[in-house]
């Protein structure tokens, strides 16, 4: 971690805050006035600024705006008596993390600071809030997007947008791979919120005990193994949104510590004397039916009525096929970049193809299915053979011939489908369906590169790389 700079006049100050942070771990620098700041500012790199806002010759307001003007993302975090609170709030509409109010003590500096440095751990930048392109909606991580022409679609968006700046808990209730965390944290970008930390825990992930130690904290000592403080979610998320995944399986004693946060806002952590104060915007997910869940006496109906203050449903990908075209360009320009491969184009056939299919997994198993057909391509057009999709129910009458890669006849697709397994990597999946459809081809590398959909001459030199990789394999002589 980079040091922390801090920039006060006063000596004492300075001093003080430094042996602080010291104590803790931290590696500071200091500075005796704002022009010295920046002048290293531009030389170094700090994990954080800390100033005080009153100084000679240049405000500590002053010295933010200059800093924010060359990084947008670097966390400040501005000192203030109580005669200058005003212009402390001014400086949290120019950028500032947060302010502390003098005089202030140890456990309030180091918490404030703690929540600066997460916040700059996990923030990435927010693109510019402009009118949104037709089909693409921008989400707060870069290179994710929500891609829609849908017109359910589209409306749900609108609803989100007019409920983000409340502080409305929400639960969105949708099917796996709908894109329930992409939408959470669209909300996230579009409430006033969006320049504090967006947190997120999968409830269903982890053990009741150590899910309770990751929301709410502990204590040192609370339990064997417990050496120092512990901020839980809730804390890291102070000021900003939660997300609570999968909120359906969490454990009923959870259910009732949560409701108790709704309501009252503080949390209490595990070793905890005293209750914690804190602000985050609630908003939960699951792929349950939630009103089964409390009629079997798993979930809390008190809770859930908590959570559902304001209900979302996201469609499944097969509700919203009119964003096929859409979607399919969307994953093809993204994964042909991070696998540095050629943007290939989808055949017709191929289209017609994913149109037809159900799609049990939503646009997650699209996307999956897309970057696998594209490393399997010849990086000019995507076949239906390179899809590599099984035969299923899901299939709703689509001829197996067409949707299975490799296989010359229905009767064979089964056989040669047998040896892709769930966990392969996309290098052994790749070989091993190669194999099999020269197996099918008896050989004939002319006969198989038509079938997978590639020229032969990227068949000649996959052959070559598995036999430099000593890979051995028993085929007639090539026709």
């Amino acid at each position: 971690m980079h040091p922390i700079l801090i920039v006060d006049d006063e000596v004492e100050m300075r001093i003080a805050m430094s042996e602080t942070l010291k104590h803790c771990g931290y590696t500071v620098e200091l500075s005796h006035n704002a022009l010295d700041a920046m002048k290293k500012f531009k030389e170094n790199e700090y994990s954080l600024i800390i100033t005080d806002m009153t100084m000679p010759k240049r405000s500590g307001l002053e010295l933010l705006k200059d800093i924010k003007a060359l990084d947008p993302l670097k966390p400040i975090i501005m000192v203030t008596a109580y005669g200058t609170i005003e212009t402390a709030v001014e400086a949290m509409k120019h950028g500032a993390f947060d302010y502390i109010v003098k005089p202030f003590n140890f456990e309030t500096f180091t918490f404030v600071v703690e929540r600066a440095l997460t916040f700059k751990e996990t923030a990435t930048p927010l693109a510019p809030k402009t009118t949104e392109a037709p089909g693409k909606s921008e989400s707060p991580e870069s290179g994710r997007e929500i891609v829609t022409q849908n017109e359910s679609m589209r409306k749900l968006l609108e609803v989100c947008r007019n409920v983000a700046k409340s502080k409305a808990t929400l639960l969105i209730q949708s099917e796996s791979g709908t894109g329930k965390e992409l939408l959470a944290r669209y909300i996230h970008q579009h409430s006033d919120r969006n320049n504090r930390p967006f947190v997120a825990i999968n409830c269903a992930a982890l053990p009741d005990t150590l899910l309770e130690s990751e929301l709410f904290g502990y204590k040192k000592g609370a339990f064997t193994g417990a050496t120092q403080d512990h901020r839980g979610k809730f804390e890291q998320a102070h000021g900003g949104t939660l997300l609570l995944d999968e909120i359906s399986e969490m454990a009923m004693h959870l259910q009732a510590k949560l409701l108790r946060v709704l309501q009252e806002h503080e949390i209490d952590k595990v070793g905890g004397k005293e209750p914690i104060m804190v602000d985050v915007r609630i908003i939960a997910t699951t792929n349950r039916n939630m009103l089964q869940r409390i009629e079997d006496g798993k979930f809390r109906e008190d809770l859930y009525f908590r959570l559902n203050v304001i209900p979302l449903t996201l469609p499944p990908l097969r509700d919203r096929k009119d964003d096929m075209p859409k979607l399919l360009e969307h994953f093809v320009e993204k994964h042909a970049k991070l696998n540095h491969r050629p943007q290939p184009k989808i055949s017709q056939e191929t289209l017609d193809v994913l149109m037809q299919y159900n799609w049990r997994g939503n646009v997650r198993e699209l996307e999956n299915v897309i970057e696998r057909a594209l490393l399997l391509s010849d990086g000019e057009m995507i076949h239906p053979a390179n899809l590599l999709m099984h035969s299923s129910t899901d299939m709703r009458g689509i001829n197996e011939e067409t949707t299975i890669s490799a296989p010359v006849s229905a009767e064979k697709t089964e056989s040669s489908s047998m040896g892709i397994e769930v966990g392969m990597s996309m290098r052994e999946a790749e070989k091993k369906l190669i194999f099999e459809t020269l197996k099918e081809t008896k050989g004939n590398r002319t006969h198989a590169a038509k079938i997978l959909g590639i020229s032969i001459r990227t068949l000649r030199n996959k052959l070559n790389e598995y036999r430099i990789g000593g890979e051995t394999f028993e085929f007639e002589a090539e026709n």
